[in-house]
C-alpha cells in the first residue's frame, strides 16, 4: 500500500487552505464565477485524460462533464468568454512534458480524480448547476480503490507538483475576480 497521501499531505492541505476553496465550499459562489473555474479546469483535465488513456491508467473521463457543466452555466450570449488563467497553459505544457511517463501522469490523476471523488462530493452540493463532473458511472469507493491500486510512493514528487498547480489555479481565481461574487 502506498503512503502517497501522507507524503503529499502538506501540499494537499496548502491547496485546501486557499480562499477560493473556502468560497467554493461556502455555497455562495456565483454561476459566472463557477463557470470560470470550469472553463479553466476543462483543458487541464482534457489533456491529462487524453494522455492517461494511452496507458490505460484509468477509465474515467471528467473533461466532457466539466465541459457540459460549463455550458450549462455560461450564458452563450455573453460578449466574452471567461479568462483563461496563465496556470492553465503552464499545466498543459507540463503534462505534455511528462506525456511519456505513465507514473507521473498517474500522480496527476491521483490528485485530480481523488479530489473529485472525495471533496468533490461535498462541493457538488454547494455549486450552481448540475455538477455532473462529480457524478461517476462507477461506485466512488470502487474508483478510489482502483486509483490506490496504481499508486506508488515514487509518485510523491509529481503529486506535489500537481497540488502546486491546483494551488496556483485557486490563487489566480481569487486574483481575477476578487470581490466579484454576485449571487446566482
Amino acid at each position: 500500500m502506498s503512503n502517497l497521501k501522507e507524503l503529499t499531505w502538506e501540499h494537499h492541505k496548502n491547496a485546501e487552505r486557499q480562499e477560493f476553496v473556502k468560497e467554493l465550499m461556502s455555497g455562495d459562489i456565483s454561476k459566472k464565477r463557477y463557470a470560470t473555474l470550469l472553463f479553466n479546469l476543462h483543458p487541464c483535465y482534457n489533456i491529462l485524460e487524453t494522455f492517461a488513456r494511452l496507458y490505460d491508467l484509468l477509465d474515467v473521463r471528467l473533461a466532457p462533464s466539466i465541459h457540459a457543466d460549463y455550458h450549462e452555466l455560461w450564458n452563450e450570449t455573453e460578449e466574452y468568454q471567461p479568462p483563461l488563467l496563465p496556470v492553465v497553459r503552464e499545466y498543459m505544457d507540463h503534462i505534455v512534458s511528462i506525456q511519456e511517463d505513465p507514473d507521473k501522469l498517474m500522480a496527476h490523476l491521483y490528485v485530480r480524480h481523488m479530489g473529485d471523488l472525495s471533496g468533490g462530493q461535498m462541493i457538488a452540493k454547494k455549486v450552481p448547476g448540475s455538477g455532473t463532473m462529480y457524478k461517476f458511472n462507477e461506485d466512488v469507493k470502487v474508483l478510489k480503490e482502483k486509483i490506490r491500486a496504481r499508486l506508488d510512493d515514487s509518485m510523491a514528487e509529481e503529486a506535489k507538483i500537481a497540488f502546486t498547480f491546483a494551488t496556483k489555479l485557486f490563487k489566480q481565481m481569487m486574483e481575477i475576480e476578487n470581490g466579484s461574487k454576485q449571487k446566482h
